[in-house]
């Protein structure tokens, strides 16, 4: 039987959204491209071409770029010496590693921890606020979701969400149960606006037939870091820095490298701004 065009690029999507998937959560691992090109089942001469035209960057470039934003949250984040964080990020030498470093972010690791830490002559004065908000640690179970991915500024986000509660209201979905939330994959402080990964999601108790722009996956339970946001989405970033820069570190916890999670209580098109909730959770180590 003939495939069609649309069948093609619903194929296509699902085995590129694979292969992006693993490399997000080996990236510890040497990720060779032969062993992708079989996750996607492609050849891997092929399959590096059909990367590059669907990412809009190399299967090198995109991993390079991948462990370099996870050093940087480090950096940002965290105390772990520049060498252990070059290694991590797959460079063999400090050197080769800055040199990178350098040439993406326009700052040298040193200077871009000190940017984000206040400079060494400040670490330890005038460095710790008031603890303001709530927050606690709490470990999230698996769950089960159907979800569409934005790629892009996360203010411009809404076409994601009309595309996927168009497909939740068509299904039923929208049960009491259900919970309305987002994997935010990337630091915006970070990542460069057109790289940003935002999956918009609706949990479901029980496997949904879905088809492109609309996926099916199971988001990883563990433990995170929760506090609720009060206020607009466009001032979660507030909340974000107070929770990694203040609370994490002033109870004995340090962010992890891996994608938030935004559940949201109430929605922008019911609610005004200042009175929306949402739960913010971010992974520990």
């Amino acid at each position: 039987m003939r495939t069609t065009k649309e069948e093609t690029k619903q194929d296509y999507a699902k085995r590129m959204d694979r292969v992006l998937e693993h490399i997000q959560t080996h990236l510890d691992e040497p990720l060779a491209l032969k062993e992708l090109a079989a996750i996607a089942c492609f050849s891997p001469y092929h399959f590096h071409r059909i990367f590059s035209g669907m990412i809009g960057e190399s299967v090198k470039s995109h991993i390079r770029r991948l462990r370099l934003e996870r050093a940087a949250i480090t950096l940002k984040h965290g105390d772990a010496c520049v060498t252990d964080i070059a290694l991590s990020a797959g460079f063999e030498t400090h050197e080769s590693f800055t040199r990178a470093f350098t040439s993406m972010f326009g700052l040298s690791p040193r200077q871009f921890r000190d940017a984000h830490h206040g400079g060494i002559e400040r670490k330890h004065s005038n460095y710790w606020k008031e603890i303001v908000m709530e927050a606690s640690v709490n470990t999230l179970e698996a769950m089960d979701v159907v979800f569409v991915r934005h790629v892009g500024p996360y203010k411009d986000c809404h076409q994601a969400w009309s595309t996927l509660c168009g497909f939740a209201d068509g299904k039923g979905l929208f049960t009491p149960s259900a919970r309305v939330l987002a994997v935010c994959h990337d630091d915006p402080d970070v990542t460069p606006e057109d790289k940003i990964r935002y999956d918009a999601c609706i949990t479901v108790a029980g496997p949904v037939e879905v088809q492109a722009p609309v996926g099916m996956k199971t988001i990883a339970g563990g433990r995170y870091a929760k506090t609720l946001h009060k206020g607009p989405h466009s001032e979660l970033h507030r909340t974000y820095a107070w929770l990694c820069g203040q609370w994490a570190p002033q109870n004995g916890h340090e962010a992890d490298a891996g994608a938030s999670i935004e559940i949201y209580l109430n929605t922008p098109d019911r609610t005004a701004p200042e009175a929306l909730l949402t739960e913010v959770y971010v992974p520990l180590k």
